[in-house]
């Protein structure tokens, strides 16, 4: 015993069957891991010579130590000490010895392990006995919860196993991952140990952690006397792990005959399948197991059996190369044309992997050379893929098509030259791949070399007869793929082949503009070497020079502006480099053209004919610009800009170089402008030390003023008030900042104006005060705010308005409370003799009627008046916008945007190589025999075995991959792909303007005689009836859907208002129909309304209400409204009336069985939008008005 060889550890050769299985076990969450010993790391020699005298069993040696001062529980690095080590070689007299000086019996390593544990995986029984007599803990667990049992039955010690059971170990402990000892003497076959632990209790199917019993564990390891033995004793043979494993599969995998044939004879389910639908036999074939599959087979296994992404044995077989299995199976007719799920085929699997054997077993038994899958591709686009030449070759000797089209139209020259397969590529040009055949991009061959960088390949396609101007799709050549690439070698290769330097892809994009923006200098010097017009410009007028000042790429810049480039050129709507530059903070980039003389106030308004005469060869293009599409007259100057833009150092840069802070556009708005209504601080600062004034106005009067306090900017309205900013000055139409401010509810804003002593009823030019304009916003908090600083509140308009009847005009009623409360006089009148109340009632405001009637002396006269509709007063608004857009539409300057080849179209054979649907297929199979996650996750039901792999370590290689691993297939790491075009920004657009309304559909149709009617097929529910004999003459009625971008954020609305996601414009205005409204007929859905009103442009429409089961049907008369639950076959029918002057009385019978308490509907995406607010039974509908940027204000229903 103490002759033999030590363990690292703990220097004993005690139940330790190799330093493999030691290492082996290691690996494993359960095993006990030998604590390692290195050299000593630096003690005292006394102490180290104290271990060794331990490890050595020299007790005299021991004690003389302990007698000159060595401390008894002494350890190495790995926290053995004496104890372990003296019970591990089996000292007894030693290990006594040490006990009884004091050495702690349950000492443990640094791993957990105490002298019971490292004794008993020794099989050191006697010092085993003594530990336990010495009160040794017999089922202490090391660090992964390992007893001294399980390291007994480890290393079969079968009478340490019976000792310790007799003792009172807990053969039920279980490890972290919850394997027992009966676990672990299945794994390594020691049947003894598990016979007696069987006999002592143990369950035979004690479940660890991934659902792994010991029957599993058996199997894997091939042990066929201990699977006997467990079946003997009961244990389940078609007991699953968590990831669907049977006995049987562990066995078929691990290609353990004997236990495939004992678990067979046993009743093993054959058809069992995991997780992702592996069966035996697809395990036995990808192990390359013959005599297991045919023992699979013999036992009437289907042979086409499939997972669950109609994976059969074949695909398998194939795919691995195991030629053997793979002729076995198409022996026992297996399908050699079984598709998988993305209809990959055995013969494109063994393509894939060079399996040379396999593919001419495939083809012998009549499988289809050209098989195609889902994406179109055959075996040889694989082949060319992988660049497997011998594959290839057999391919074609096969007859296979050298020209055969994928889904998106790339053949396997395509795909060589892309993945760099030199001989592969000769190989297809030989058998006759055709060099120009083209993708349904337009891609040829050389567009796809010249983009990857591939020089051999492009001179190769250009031996060939392969031109270098051919253009895809796009209109692009090889050089403006290779220039975007940044493939210097390439271009020059190209160039020197005769490649046309100022090729024009769409929209007149060069390879120069490419290079440039890409801040390829390089390349950029290369064409300019070989002549590149350094003045080209796109169909929208950009220059070389624009794009790279738009991107900050000084160095191109700088070499264009050596080969001559202008830096005084304007693109179609009048922008210079100077403009770009200062628009996106070039700032590098605007100091280099400024060095180079460039106009710091250019405005970009003319372009002079003497350009023309540097471009000859574009001579006539440009008189053509010139002449009939001048740029645009908006005069802003690169400052304008920069201030927009908040690009402070830009914008410094020009002033120190002489820009003018004065300069104005053409609506006169000058950088201070700007600035102001973009709440740019440090640019305003920056232009008011440099003389801006303050006080200037534009062509409507308009100062910096005025903008910074519609904005509400504080901070800027304080900054030009400390500048001298004149506080009442009025626009043209009379609008001071105070006015602004209360239009847009600014009371911060307005506070900081009344310290400066605004005045605070100025009047517009049609009369309109700041509180008016409040009112008729319904600002309440700049209503109370101007009141409460002694604003007029009976000041009128020159129509006689009062802020009483502006705010009773739009309904609002807390605001006329308001000034109630403030002085305002309700019998106040207009100009045409109304009062609020007057007003409010012609409107149907009930709410703000109950509110004036109670303060208003009304007179009551006989005279016959004919009801009108109200005419909506109004205050003026400022409308001035600065429209600074650059572009035509879409932003083109460097070509049609999206439909641009990205870099990862190719690098990542996206949307013109392999489709990723084949990819996804390859990566499919490679997880569901060998483990792990891919990104074809998604599309793959197949789950993971990693982490059966991961938590049973102890059956580590039981589904573990072959050795002939999936070649690389999966996609290339994402990079960040070449931008190709800006086509969702704004290139030189200063967008001050709001957006414009944009109309939906249209729809007409004629009324006569016999009626008409509309009925909406994209809007359901939506239908307008003209009954017959109702129309005064033959009208064509028009029905428009009026609709405005979706908003960013909620606009500011009142109470009761809400935001219509639909309007209905309904013509022609004015236009009569005879009669009353009759009744409705008894078929609630094929109900018709008709009223005497003349046709409005507004058009109720329906919102579902309550519950699905139940729609509401709203049917709106001139005077009366009733609104109904109708019980309808998921069908809402809502009939339309036009409606006059809005004026709607009242409403009932809303509710049913008193549901719906609080809030019956709130319409999100209906023809309109309203709110139901419900109190009993009994309710009445007023309406909003609908304000001028387009919301509708909501139909409340209230008591």
């Amino acid at each position: 015993m103490g002759n033999a060889p030590l363990c690292h550890s703990c220097h004993s050769d005690k139940g330790i069957r190799g330093k493999g299985s030691l290492q082996n076990l290691d690996k494993s969450p359960d095993y006990y891991g030998c604590e390692i010993s290195k050299d000593p790391e630096p003690q005292s020699d006394s102490n180290t010579s104290f271990l060794r005298a331990a490890r050595a069993g020299n007790i005299d040696k021991v004690l003389e130590y302990l007698k000159g001062g060595v401390d008894i529980a002494t350890c190495n690095q790995n926290g053995l000490n004496a104890l372990h080590l003296a019970a591990k070689e089996g000292h007894m007299g030693l290990v006594i010895e040490l006990l009884e000086k004091g050495s702690v019996v349950n000492s443990a390593t640094k791993k957990g392990n105490t002298a019971l544990h490292i004794a008993s995986l020794a099989g050191q029984e006697e010092v085993i006995k003594t530990l336990v007599k010495q009160g040794a803990d017999i089922n202490a667990q090391s660090q992964n919860g390992f007893t001294p049992l399980y390291m007994a039955a480890q290393e079969n010690h079968l009478d340490v196993v019976r000792y310790l059971l007799e003792n009172g170990s807990n053969q039920s402990t279980a490890t972290e991952s919850g394997f027992t000892p009966l676990h672990i003497a299945a794994h390594y076959g020691n049947v003894n140990v598990a016979t007696l632990l069987l006999n002592r209790g143990a369950a035979v199917d004690f479940t660890a952690r991934n659902g792994i019993i010991p029957l599993h564990v058996a199997s894997k390891r091939g042990n066929t006397n201990m699977v006997r033995l467990l079946l003997d004793r009961g244990s389940q043979i078609d007991a699953k792990t968590r990831d669907g494993l049977t006995p049987l599969h562990c066995a078929a995998r691990s290609g353990h005959d004997p236990a495939v044939e004992l678990l067979l004879e046993r009743g093993a389910p054959m058809l069992a399948r995991t997780k992702n639908g592996l069966s035996p036999l697809h395990m036995s074939a990808q192990g390359d197991h013959v005599e297991c599959v045919k023992h699979l087979l013999q036992h009437k296994a289907p042979v086409d059996d499939v997972t669950l992404d109609y994976l059969t044995a074949l695909h398998v077989a194939a795919h691995c190369g195991h030629y053997r299995v793979t002729k076995l199976l198409l022996d026992k007719r297996a399908n050699p044309n079984a598709r998988a799920l993305n209809g990959l085929s055995p013969l494109h699997m063994s393509a894939q992997g060079d399996h040379v054997e396999c593919v001419k077993h495939l083809l012998q038994h009549k499988a289809p050379v050209d098989d195609v899958t889902l994406d179109y591709l055959t075996a040889l686009h694989v082949a060319a893929h992988c660049g497997h030449y011998r594959v290839t070759k057999l391919l074609l000797d096969k007859r296979a098509n050298p020209n055969a089209r994928a889904l998106n139209g790339f053949t396997p020259l395509h795909i060589a030259c892309k993945k760099n397969r030199v001989k592969v590529m000769e190989l297809l040009v030989k058998y006759g791949a055709s060099i120009q055949a083209i993708t349904e991009s337009g891609l040829t061959p050389i567009h796809v070399a010249a983009f990857m960088g591939h020089l051999n390949i492009v001179l190769l396609l250009l031996q060939n007869g392969a031109s270098p101007d051919v253009t895809n799709i796009r209109g692009e050549t090889a050089l403006h793929m290779a220039a975007r690439a940044g493939q210097v070698e390439v271009v020059r290769c190209l160039l020197r082949n005769g490649a046309l330097v100022d090729a024009r892809a769409r929209e007149d994009q060069t390879p120069l503009h490419i290079a440039s923006r890409l801040g390829k200098t390089e390349i950029v010097q290369l064409l300019l070497q070989h002549m590149a017009h350094p003045d080209a410009a796109t169909t929208n007028g950009y220059t070389p020079l624009h794009i790279s000042a738009r991107e900050g790429q000084v160095d191109v810049a700088s070499v264009l502006l050596e080969a001559g480039a202008s830096h005084s050129l304007a693109t179609k709507k009048g922008f210079t480099p100077l403009h770009v530059a200062a628009k996106y903070g070039s700032l590098d980039v605007a100091k280099l053209l400024l060095q180079r003389r460039a106009p710091p106030d250019s405005s970009g308004k003319f372009l002079g004919l003497f350009i023309c005469l540097t471009a000859a060869y574009s001579l006539l293009t440009l008189i053509y610009a010139v002449l009939f599409k001048p740029p645009l007259q908006n005069g802003l100057t690169p400052l304008h800009v920069a201030a927009h833009y908040d690009n402070q150092k830009v914008a410094m840069l020009l002033l120190e170089k002489g820009a003018s802070p004065h300069s104005t556009a053409k609506n006169g708005y000058t950088p201070l402008h700007i600035a102001a209504k973009k709440n740019q601080m440090d640019i305003a600062s920056t232009l008011l030390e440099y003389g801006a004034e303050t006080n200037i106005l534009t062509k409507q009067g308009v100062t910096p003023l005025h903008l910074a306090s519609q904005e509400g900017h504080t901070d800027m309205v304080g900054l030009l008030l400390k500048k001298g900013a004149n506080i009442n000055v009025g626009t043209k139409t009379g609008l001071t900042s105070l006015h602004l401010a209360a239009q847009e509810d600014r009371v911060t804003v307005a506070e900081n104006l009344a310290k400066h002593d605004a005045n605070l009823d100025a009047q517009t030019k049609l009369g309109y005060t700041p509180v008016i304009v409040a009112c008729h916003y319904g600002n309440i908090k700049m209503v109370n705010f101007l009141l409460q600083h002694s604003a007029n509140v009976n000041a009128k308009t020159k129509n006689g308005y009062t802020p009483l009847h502006q705010a009773a005009q739009q309904g609002h009623t807390h605001i006329i409370n308001t000034l109630l409360q403030h002085g305002a006089k309700p019998n106040a009148v207009t100009v045409n003799g109304n009062t609020a109340l007057a007003i409010a009632r012609r409107l149907g405001y009930i709410s703000v009627v109950d509110t004036l009637k109670v303060v208003t002396e009304e007179v009551i006269t006989t005279t016959t008046t004919v009801t009108e509709k109200h005419k909506l007063n109004v205050p003026e608004t400022m409308t001035e916008v600065l429209e600074v857009s650059d572009e035509e539409g879409d932003d083109t300057m460097t070509g049609d945007g999206g439909e641009y080849l990205r870099a990862e179209d190719l690098k990542d054979l996206g949307d013109d190589s392999l489709p990723g649907q084949y990819l996804d297929g390859m990566n499919y199979l490679r997880f569901s025999l060998e483990g792990g996650r891919s990104e074809s996750s998604d599309r793959s039901h197949t789950q993971s075995q990693g982490s059966y792999l991961r938590d049973s370590a102890m059956i580590e290689d039981m589904i573990a991959a072959t050795n002939h691993q999936v070649s690389a297939l999966a996609r290339e790491p994402e990079k960040d792909s070449y931008r190709l075009s800006w086509c969702t920004e704004n290139l030189d657009n200063v967008a001050l303007s709001s957006s414009p309304i944009h109309s939906g559909f249209l729809v007409s149709f004629m009324v006569d005689a016999r009626g008409g009617a509309m009925r909406g097929c994209r809007h359901n529910g939506l239908r307008i009836i003209i009954p017959p004999r109702k129309c005064t003459a033959p009208t064509r009625v028009t029905c428009r859907l009026v609709k405005r971008h979706r908003l960013a954020t909620m606009p500011p609305m009142v109470e009761g208002e809400g935001l219509a996601s639909r309007l209905i414009e309904v013509g022609p205005s004015g236009a009569q129909f005879l009669g009353i409204s009759p009744k409705t007929t008894e078929d609630p859905v094929e109900k018709v309304i008709v009223g005497n009103s003349p046709v409005d442009y507004d058009v109720v429409g329906y919102e579902d209400c309550c519950s699905l089961s139940r729609k509401a049907l709203v049917v709106l008369e001139e005077h009366r409204t009733t609104v109904s639950h109708r019980q309808l076959d998921n069908v809402c029918q809502v009939e339309i009336q036009f409606l006059a002057s809005m004026r709607i009385s009242s409403a009932k019978d809303i509710m049913e069985d008193g549901e719906g308490q609080d809030k019956l509907s709130q319409a999100t995406g209906s023809l309109w939008c309203w709110q139901l607010k419900a109190e009993e039974e009994t309710w009445e509908l007023r309406s909003g008005r609908t304000a001028c940027w387009g919301r509708l204000d909501a139909w409340q229903l209230s008591r």
